[in-house]
Order: C-alpha cells, then sequence, then structure tokens
C-alpha cells in the first residue's frame, strides 16, 4: 500500500537557484553511494518505483526533490564516498547540499549507513555538518537483514554509543522490513511540524 499516493519528483537541482520555494517542510535522506537510500525512499513512501536504484554508484548527482504531499517534501542528496566523481563536480555537490543550511523549511537529516559497514569516515563529516547546523539526525542501519539477530543488536547497541546522542539509530532492512514503520513514523513526525510559512 502507498503511504504516499500523490508523491512525486518535483525537481531535480543543479545549483541552489533551482530549489523550490523555502516553505513548508521537508527532509533530507543522504548516506555513501550504495547505502540503499533509493530503496529506502521507496520503502518509506511505500512506492517502488519512486527514487531509481541502481547497482552503479554515484547514480545520483543533481539533489532530488519528491513531493510526498502538499508542502511536504523529501530531498534525496548525492551519494557521496566514491572516487569516480570529478573533483569540480564533487564541489558542486558540497555547495548543494551547504545550501541547504540555511532553509527554513528543513526538518530534519535522515542518514543511510551500510549495516555490514558501520560509521564510516566521511558519514561522520556530514554528521558534523548536521551539528555544526543544528540539524536532527536520524540513521538508518540498512541491509540489517545480512546480518544475525544477535550481530544486528550488538552493531545498534555500540552505533548508539559511537554516536553519543548526536542522532538517533535504528535497525532497516528493505527486504525484511526490519524497522520500516518506525522509519516512516519519523519522516512523518518531521514533516508534520510546524511548517516554514510561505515569503510574501
Amino acid at each position: 500500500m502507498s503511504t504516499y499516493q500523490n508523491a512525486h519528483l518535483l525537481l531535480s537541482a543543479a545549483a541552489p537557484s533551482q530549489f523550490p520555494a523555502d516553505h513548508g517542510a521537508e527532509v533530507a535522506i543522504a548516506g555513501r553511494s550504495n547505502a540503499g537510500k533509493s530503496s529506502a525512499i521507496n520503502a518509506m513512501t511505500g512506492r517502488r518505483a519512486l527514487a531509481r536504484t541502481s547497482k552503479l554508484p554515484g547514480r545520483t548527482r543533481l539533489l532530488n526533490f519528491f513531493e510526498l504531499a502538499p508542502q511536504e517534501r523529501l530531498v534525496d542528496l548525492p551519494g557521496y564516498g566514491y572516487a569516480e566523481g570529478p573533483r569540480e563536480q564533487r564541489h558542486d555537490w558540497a555547495r548543494l547540499i551547504e545550501a541547504l543550511s540555511s532553509r527554513r523549511s528543513l526538518r530534519g537529516l535522515m542518514l543511510v549507513i551500510d549495516a555490514r559497514r558501520g560509521v564510516q569516515d566521511s558519514d561522520e563529516q556530514l554528521l558534523a555538518w548536521a551539528q555544526q547546523h543544528e540539524r536532527c539526525v536520524h540513521v538508518l542501519l540498512s541491509k540489517a537483514d545480512q546480518l544475525r539477530r544477535s550481530e544486528g543488536r550488538a552493531l545498534l547497541a555500540s552505533t548508539q554509543a559511537q554516536l553519543s546522542g548526536r542522532a538517533a539509530v535504528q535497525l532497516f532492512s528493505v527486504r525484511d522490513g526490519t524497522g520500516i514503520d518506525e522509519a516512516r513514523a519519523r519522516l512523518a513526525g518531521w514533516l508534520q511540524q510546524e511548517k516554514a510559512p510561505a515569503a510574501r
């Protein structure tokens, strides 16, 4: 069943000037290339192909704004942490992501981390960015179905200790449904906060 029946790609931004108007509420989703961002978007929204999935790293090269409901958006950030992207292009991505920090409509950041790899240096950089700009973060430890149950419990506990209150964290798996309802609730909670008014 689709959670957001009218969800659609609103626009893909190559520059901050192309961002939608800064009103309503939006949640950004980020992660290393191939961490499972697109699959997480599709699972949380209940749409099988809202975001395109690919085994090739770095498919998302723009900021993709999805309108889930009127005045509610999900922003898919470019994957990070792979070497193939040209330096100039990586700089452009960083500029786009930095431009999000001034948006009143941004309610929080979902960070997708492959449970088999744990928190990497590039994830720490994004966590630092979120702290600097006082943005809430919710970590999805994706592909948790590939761990034994005891391994998952241990990973969750160690990640909570590593994050030290900088972010909430949960196990997540699209394949077996682990944590999808919890992630949906967090997304909906952020989106339903008091929304930024339209500029006059």
